[in-house]
């Protein structure tokens, strides 16, 4: 069989926020987005049997690595900055992991959000184009379940293969010249920060994403959605800013309602990008 268009790596997860349980994770919401501008799709990710699988969309293809529980993280209802704990986590995922019909993927991003990714994993795919939106290599989960920030030290040989890496101002908090530094060492850097827009920089270039103004009702997956949107502008066009203006349309149209419920389709994407460009 072929591979999908587009691969994404990393744990589903179950979010909590009050009594509310809801899916998440950063694989979820980018094979969704890319699911929703017609790319076929696989997940390569580890989930319990607590995981609702039937509200991935059919038509992305999951791979599971078996674990005892699905990686579960707790949000403090309210809080600023946002605080949450782990509960548990599924299972570590490796280079062996990788199904053999995946390794030339055109498009794969690295989406951890707790470190479950073993670096190597990388070295399996030969696909032309690999990126990581590294937030879950810069937490540490602490014996409680508290998620802290953690210093992350890529290796050189995960350096040499990607050729984009997504954060946000949240994830490098306190770390901003070291994430800066990290996005001079690879062709594509970004910094996605919310409702300011994003910083995009092109071989080392800084260059300013104005944001397009919305109404936030939940941002979670937001920057997922982005990276996602970025990625598969850029092989189509070739061009990071204008794959970063899409990108960043995509992120603002996502946080319109709970959940995967406004990750756009390529229609309301179309639509809202050329309003955005025309009062820009």
């Amino acid at each position: 069989m072929a591979a999908p268009d587009f691969v994404v790596v990393g744990h589903v997860t179950l979010d909590r926020i009050g009594d509310t349980i809801q899916p998440g994770g950063a694989a979820f919401y980018a094979a969704v987005a890319a699911h929703r501008l017609g790319l076929s799709v696989g997940i390569l990710t580890s989930h319990g049997d607590d995981f609702p699988l039937e509200l991935i969309p059919p038509q992305i293809e999951v791979v599971s690595v078996p674990a005892e529980a699905t990686t579960t993280f707790v949000y403090e209802p309210g809080a600023v900055p946002r605080t949450m704990t782990v509960s548990s986590v599924a299972s570590a995922l490796g280079p062996a992991d990788v199904p053999e019909d995946w390794v030339d993927a055109s498009l794969v991003l690295l989406a951890p959000v707790a470190g479950e990714i073993d670096p190597l994993l990388a070295t399996a795919f030969t696909g032309p184009t690999l990126a990581a939106a590294a937030q879950g290599w810069l937490r540490a989960i602490e014996p409680a379940g508290a998620v802290t920030p953690a210093e992350w030290t890529p290796p050189e040989f995960l350096l040499g293969r990607l050729q984009a890496i997504f954060l946000s101002t949240e994830d490098v908090a306190g770390q901003e010249e070291a994430a800066i530094a990290l996005f001079e060492r690879v062709p594509i850097g970004v910094l996605t920060a919310g409702r300011l827009g994003a910083l995009l920089f092109v071989n080392g270039e800084r260059y300013e994403i104005a944001p397009r103004p919305t109404q936030e009702v939940d941002a979670t997956g937001a920057g997922d959605v982005f990276a996602a949107h970025f990625l598969i502008h850029y092989q189509h066009g070739g061009d990071a800013w204008d794959a970063a203006a899409a990108a960043s349309c995509a992120g603002s149209l996502s946080v319109e309602a709970a959940g995967i419920a406004a990750v756009p389709d390529r229609a309301r994407l179309d639509a809202a990008l050329r309003e955005h460009l025309r009062d820009s």
